[in-house]
């Protein structure tokens, strides 16, 4: 009975707007609390065994980097670079909306912090140039997805440090995607080029924008030698960020730390909060036993590899548009991983579905973390923003698709 009531009690409290860090918490209290064998001080002790990780540290310094690199306008050097380079391509500007947001996955690991550094000032630029509201939230929305495909990737070196360096070719292939999109779009709209830089210009502005742009190469550069793990990598690219925008950009004063360390600090509460209560309502999970249910449940009626990844991808596209990517993948990743491990799946090809499936989480309503921020900076409507994102999702659908069946594409670095 429990077993029926606990999934009604969740599905209640979203539907009522309830916070989904709060939703999982009330669900693991309630049946902890009401199961027999399992005592009510576990709750406690998982929230906390969940957060007692030296890895987790990497989840607030990532964020950290990234608003240092947002208050020190470094994403605002990006953007200058990036426009510098495809602004006399028809669409121009939307292009480099998608490109400066590949460079900055490589920065901060974070896409709420892509879409809220890049938006506030490419929005409102494409608007002034002739982009309608809708192709200007679509594009910022859709492609700040990027930002937890590419290393670093905040979700997944939680889940699995190898991981890491399988997102490069999903995220690569998305981006270009997408600015295919991008160009059909604004031929068919009639968009217009952006102004043409001189090559002394854009030499001018790489050397101004190398800093930021050896950040990724030392966060990728180093785990991959070896030479420093992906939660040092998070601390080294906290410091580099500093130093960068204290002494050479000059973009950052002291008086700016606070706002900064209070603004990581609410973000990081948000994220590591859900991942303590997805802690402890996995051990809930785990006392009915649902990974050897699902186990024997595919087993029994879908035992084709190919049926399995079909519901992998249905199942986590829907958990992406209420939940976050790190309670989401704490929370089921146990529960499907065994059984795709008894199909012959890698579990790092496993991963990368799963992360792309959240990715596309971040632009779905209700949940739509980046699509609800650019939609707030364009004043757009909800409804209005998610049709939008549409022609520049299906892209990262399709890639979705294509990694799911063709695993070479992610296992290349391993």
């Amino acid at each position: 009975m429990l077993f029926v009531l606990l999934p009604v009690l969740f599905i209640i409290l979203i539907y009522i707007g309830v916070p989904i860090a709060f939703v999982i918490g009330i669900t693991s209290l309630i049946g902890i609390s009401t199961v027999q064998g399992i005592t009510i001080i576990t709750m406690p002790m998982k929230m906390f065994n969940g957060l007692n990780s030296f890895v987790l540290v990497a989840v607030p310094l990532f964020i950290l980097a990234a608003n240092i690199m947002n208050k020190g306008e470094i994403s605002k050097k990006l953007i200058d670079f990036s426009v510098s380079l495809v602004g006399p391509i028809r669409g121009g500007l939307a292009l480099s909306n998608v490109l400066v947001s590949m460079f900055f996955a490589g920065i901060s690991g974070s896409s709420s912090a892509d879409t809220a550094g890049i938006g506030k000032i490419l929005i409102p630029n494409m608007i002034r140039t002739g982009y309608d509201n809708e192709m200007s939230v679509g594009v910022t929305a859709a492609s700040s997805t990027i930002g937890v495909i590419i290393p670093p990737s905040i979700p997944m070196i939680i889940s699995v440090g190898a991981l890491f360096l399988a997102g490069i070719i999903p995220g690569v292939l998305i981006g270009l995607g997408m600015m295919i999109v991008v160009y059909i779009i604004s031929i068919r709209k009639g968009i217009p080029k952006y102004r043409t830089t001189s090559l002394k210009k854009i030499i001018r502005l790489f050397l101004h924008t190398f800093p930021a742009l050896l950040t990724p190469v030392i966060i990728i550069g180093g785990i991959v030698t070896g030479v420093f793990t992906a939660t040092e990598a998070a601390a080294i690219a906290t410091l580099y960020a500093l130093i960068v925008g204290f002494f050479f950009y000059r973009t950052i004063k002291i008086k700016d730390l606070p706002k900064i360390l209070t603004d990581t600090l609410k973000l990081s509460c948000l994220s590591l909060f859900a991942l303590s209560t997805a802690s402890a309502l996995g051990e809930l999970l785990g006392y009915f036993e649902l990974s050897h249910l699902t186990e024997r449940f595919f087993m029994t009626y879908m035992s084709e590899p190919w049926m399995f990844m079909c519901v992998v991808i249905i199942f986590f596209l829907f958990i992406g548009t209420f939940m976050d990517s790190i309670p989401a993948m704490i929370l089921f990743v146990p529960v499907i991983l065994p059984t795709a491990l008894k199909l012959g799946f890698d579990p790092l090809h496993l991963g990368i579905v799963i992360v792309i499936n959240l990715a596309i989480g971040l632009v779905t309503p209700p949940y739509g973390l980046c699509l609800l921020i650019a939609s707030t900076i364009s004043k757009m409507p909800i409804e209005k923003s998610f049709r939008a994102v549409l022609p520049y999702i299906s892209v990262e659908f399709i890639v979705l698709l294509l990694i799911a069946f063709y695993p070479q594409l992610t296992l290349i670095f391993r």
